[in-house]
């Protein structure tokens, strides 16, 4: 956008009238305006101008013309706008233009205020674009790695492994206790894969029943059941070109279990109660805190399917077996709730934080969470640090 707010725009064109006139007007509206009177002046001017926002050019112009133009100035900034200013026997050109990225096309002689709707809309277009890629990089920084805090030699282990297997297509299975950071590492294998753009649907396996799981998971028609009043997507198609987190899975019962066996295996599935078979493209990363190896030889879990979900195993370690990384994760947590508070904490004391590292967290990280949250919240208003005091009791308890 120019300082204005307004946007910027490029106008290339060889009639030195047209420049005139459409200059004159956008200037007037607000837009900060550069011109060009060929299509190789004006690319060497989006090489050096990052900001523009909306390209005006005339499909045919001396030296290069509209459309060679638009496939060389795309390739330095390819979240502008183009529009094509063509004669009446050039419109088959300004169509070929659409197909190679142009936004629109405007017929000479224009309409003035047409072509301020069609610059407007296109000027949409590329703040839309950029707002998206702003918040696709805001989700992607906050699950890649530095949500996931800890410098001790299993977590970096565990790091190179995401960013080993992120890309690929195969079911992770991620074990570890409840509190450990499962999801964290389901969102930052989505978020550092191809797949990051789409997608990343979560369910919890566990807090529903075995229907509203079925139905949830594959969708259903209507009147499939008591209760199916609409025909309704599941998360599978939620998902498509995306991952889809199953959390808890070693709690799915057996008829779904069988369903998502031939998921994994055929990528396609009917909706409970319907006909028509749907294909979908999802990645499948689960999670659990059970041992699924007893569930199969107990024949409450598939073996079959628990073999499909571990094509990679990820395990994470609880956090009595990572005490060295208590002291970051204290900072992380202190940074991100003191600033929801508003509270001045910044440290925890060098007593309270050596009693949280001779504590054993049978809650393991959602633990050290709550306790640093509680701390902030009853901490008094001028306090910068968390004190022994301001820890619950069965921390205290752990004297040195």
């Amino acid at each position: 956008m120019g300082e204005n707010g307004a946007g910027t725009i490029l106008i290339a064109d060889d009639e030195p009238n047209i420049r005139r006139v459409l200059e004159a007007v956008f200037t007037k509206d607000g837009y900060t305006v550069l011109v060009a009177e060929n299509g190789r002046k004006a690319l060497d001017i989006v090489a050096v101008e990052p900001n523009i926002d909306v390209l005006l050019s005339d499909l045919i112009m001396p030296d290069m013309n509209g459309v060679e133009l638009l496939e060389a100035a795309r390739e330095i900034n390819p979240s502008m706008s183009v529009l094509m200013i063509t004669a009446h026997g050039t419109i088959k050109s300004a169509v070929d233009a659409m197909r190679l990225g142009a936004f629109d096309y405007i017929t000479k002689p224009f309409d003035m205020d047409e072509i301020k709707v069609v610059v407007k809309k296109a000027l949409e277009r590329r703040h839309l674009i950029n707002e998206n890629q702003d918040l696709r990089q805001q989700l992607k920084s906050r699950y890649k790695f530095d949500n996931i805090v800890g410098n001790s030699g299993r977590m970096q282990e565990i790091y190179k492994m995401v960013e080993r297997v992120a890309d690929s297509k195969a079911s992770v299975l991620i074990r570890g206790e409840s509190g450990t950071g499962k999801e964290l590492i389901a969102r930052a294998l989505h978020y550092n894969s191809k797949r990051s753009t789409n997608p990343f649907v979560p369910v919890v396996c566990i807090a529903l029943s075995e229907q509203l799981l079925e139905s949830e998971l594959f969708g259903h028609e209507k009147g499939s059941f008591t209760g199916a009043i609409g025909q309704k997507p599941g998360r599978f198609e939620m998902a498509h070109k995306g991952t889809l987190f199953l959390d808890e899975i070693g709690d799915i019962p057996g008829n779904v279990q069988m369903k998502l066996l031939r998921v994994l295996q055929e990528r396609e599935f009917e909706r409970v109660g319907g006909l028509k078979t749907i294909k979908v493209d999802v990645r499948v990363v689960t999670a659990t805190n059970q041992n699924l190896e007893t569930a199969v030889k107990e024949g409450k879990f598939r073996e079959d399917l628990f073999y499909r979900l571990q094509v990679v195993q990820i395990t994470l370690p609880p956090l009595r077996e990572r005490k060295e990384d208590i002291p970051a994760l204290v900072e992380h947590f202190i940074n991100k709730y003191g600033k929801d508070n508003g509270s001045d904490v910044k440290f925890a004391s060098p007593e309270a934080l050596e009693m949280m590292i001779h504590y054993n967290w049978p809650g393991n990280i959602r633990q050290l969470e709550n306790m640093v949250e509680r701390s902030i919240v009853l901490a008094e208003p001028s306090a910068s640090l968390i004190t022994p005091d301001l820890l619950p009791m069965e921390i205290q308890s752990y004297k040195v």
